[in-house]
């Protein structure tokens, strides 16, 4: 399996990110707990959630691929369903975009949180159909997926930090009671 074995590296810097922004993604969401905006909710399920999904793909591809395996078969066949319940959760997650109403998507939206990882996904789909005769090409389909699924949640998780602190500023009970005075 020596084909796999260049791959090592890649996939200890790409699942060590995943692993530590899934842990951000923690502590920011602790951080906003006190502040949740209005049907926050259905907003986390379509904007918060599949960001830690994706994170977590990521690492668990990285650690499917580090696995001593004796052929590429068992793996291959293991991020192929990874890549077609992706496929499957990327369009439950149109459909959650498509029900909130804490906050209206625009282009990049659904760019960023359905396009590309549906694309990423089926990319790992596609690439364990093609494992055991086109092993390098598939496995830099792989890395092409893992690598799109990192940046997309990157952005994503950037974006719904910025939209917290940016644009989503609740009153403070502070300024509520000064408001009330005048």
């Amino acid at each position: 399996m020596s084909e796999l074995a260049k791959w090592d590296n890649f996939y200890v810097i790409v699942g060590s990110a995943a692993g530590a922004l899934i842990g951000l993604q923690f502590v920011v969401l602790t951080l906003m707990a006190e502040r949740p905006p209005v049907n926050a909710a259905d907003a986390g399920a379509a904007f918060g959630s599949p960001t830690i999904v994706h994170f977590s793909s990521v690492l668990f591809l990285s650690a499917v691929l580090h696995a001593p395996w004796q052929t590429i078969t068992i793996a291959a066949k293991i991020w192929g369903a990874l890549g077609f319940a992706g496929a499957v959760y990327s369009a439950i997650v149109a459909r959650r975009m498509r029900r909130q109403n804490a906050y209206r998507p625009i282009f990049e939206d659904w760019l960023c949180h359905v396009g590309l990882p549906f694309v990423a996904y089926s990319s790992l789909a596609a690439a364990s159909f093609a494992a055991s005769s086109h092993t390098r090409e598939a496995l830099f389909g792989v890395g092409g997926a893992a690598l799109l699924l990192l940046f997309s949640s990157i952005h994503n998780a950037w974006d719904n930090i910025t939209y917290h602190v940016l644009v989503f500023r609740p009153t403070s009970t502070n300024e509520q009671h000064r408001d009330e005075g005048k």
